[in-house]
């Protein structure tokens, strides 16, 4: 069969695979699309993906990826600083600030970012001198670099190359490559949150966005992006859940992950120790409730993927005759998280966690808008458990992708130790009164 189109599929590290190769995307493409896929992955990491797409013939190529000069780096963080500033000030929204955080122990890192910073601090209240920085930024990518990339791209000959997400730098060279080849380029943005973060490090033709709300606020963060560039196509990451050959009996669920199957499940899912540092502190308080006045109720704690450290432990094998840990199925055997990458049974897994618990609490995650999907409830942790001066739900809470909820109930609130025990009660037999406009959201 001849083709009559070539896409490249770009993908930097084990979230696109998920959030995109397994999903029905690939399916939209013409049996006439040849597809390739770019990374800087191993090959093995696409193994699942190829079992999936049976029917396609899907090419892989390995991308590599070249450090930023530092001239480069110095504009483009330059660039973020002044961003992040400008728009705090513009949203009326500090948060936007914690954003910026600066390297710990590499010392010549620490010196480009106080540069950096101090460069910024000058053009940050001028739009234009941002955008001069960010443009100073592209002009210092080497020639040889770009020579590279514009052979690799005569080698591929893509008629359209799709970056699965927005925020990894080194992909810059590319994309001007591909401008200078007449070549169509797109990005998904990633993540409901990080458009006010600044991290925006690909140029492209093409934005694909969640919603008109994101929409709305790539024309507030960046207003030099043509309206015509923009695309509200959704994410397909929700789309598993409404897959119902993923889900599994009960009995079956129970037994495979050690559960009582005439108990009511309660999920934790947990954040990064960087978002939610205190989260073992949540689980214990959770614990307790559950242990003292609720014999019917089991907890499933599910961590972060990207989370690897011991700070649960306590609090797991304390309240072992309630909870039950099951870990994410991800291969993480790369030294850098970037290498990770889910399974394709951790789908499955988070499918029947968000079909089989009562509803889920965390603090803060989108696990809320996962369990959305098959009409679960979210209760959103709301208090601090120790006094830290650098660290406040406090904060969390006004970051501004938060501001979707204005105006609507779409999750519940602890907003204290105390509204534990009647979250878990609501949740259990009344949810309806938490996913109010869950729908709207």
């Amino acid at each position: 069969m001849a083709h009559k189109s070539h896409v490249v599929f770009i993908v930097p590290d084990g979230v696109g695979i998920k959030n995109y190769l397994y999903s029905e995307v690939l399916k939209h493409l013409g049996k006439t699309t040849k597809i390739t896929i770019w990374s800087p992955l191993d090959q093995s990491a696409f193994k699942e993906v190829l079992e999936i797409h049976p029917e396609r013939k899907i090419q892989y190529k390995s991308l590599k990826l070249h450090k930023e000069p530092m001239l480069t780096r110095l504009y483009r963080e330059a660039s973020t600083f002044a961003r992040l500033n400008f728009f705090a000030h513009k949203t009326k929204n500090e948060t936007l600030l914690l954003n910026w955080r600066k390297p710990k122990n590499n010392i010549k890192l620490k010196l480009l970012y106080k540069m950096a910073s101090f460069i910024g601090a000058l053009v940050k209240s001028n739009y234009h001198r941002i955008l001069a920085l960010e443009k100073k930024s592209k002009m210092h990518w080497p020639k040889s670099i770009l020579k590279y990339y514009r052979s690799e791209l005569k080698f591929l000959r893509p008629d359209h190359i799709f970056i699965t997400h927005q925020r990894v730098s080194s992909l810059m060279p590319i994309c001007l490559a591909a401008q200078s080849a007449g070549i169509t380029t797109t990005t998904a943005i990633f993540s409901w949150d990080n458009l006010p973060k600044a991290r925006l490090c690909v140029d492209t033709e093409f934005y694909a966005l969640w919603s008109d709300w994101m929409k709305k606020d790539m024309r507030l963060f960046y207003p030099e992006i043509e309206e015509s560039k923009l695309k509200v196509v959704g994410t397909p990451q929700f789309e598993f859940y409404k897959q119902n050959d993923r889900i599994i009996n009960r009995d079956d669920f129970a037994k495979n992950y050690n559960l009582d199957p005439h108990k009511k499940w309660i999920c934790f899912s947990g954040d990064d120790e960087l978002t939610s540092p205190y989260d073992p502190n949540y689980l214990k308080d959770i614990a307790e409730v559950v242990a003292n006045k609720y014999e019917d109720v089991q907890i499933i704690f599910r961590r972060c993927p990207v989370d690897f450290t011991n700070r649960y432990d306590d609090v797991l094998n304390k309240y072992s005759d309630i909870m039950v840990s099951i870990d994410p199925m991800w291969q993480t055997d790369s030294k850098s998280w970037v290498g990770y990458y889910s399974k394709v049974e951790d789908i499955d897994l988070q499918v029947n966690l968000a079909h089989h618990c009562e509803g889920v609490i965390n603090l803060g995650s989108t696990m809320a808008l996962d369990f959305a999907s098959l009409n679960k409830p979210c209760y959103y942790l709301n208090y601090d458990t120790v006094n830290d001066p650098s660290w406040s739900t406090d904060y969390i809470y006004k970051y501004h992708h938060f501001r979707t909820m204005e105006g609507l109930k779409p999750v519940g609130w602890i907003n204290k130790r105390d509204d534990i025990d009647v979250a878990l009660k609501t949740m259990i037999n009344n949810h309806d009164e938490v996913l109010v406009d869950v729908k709207k959201w």
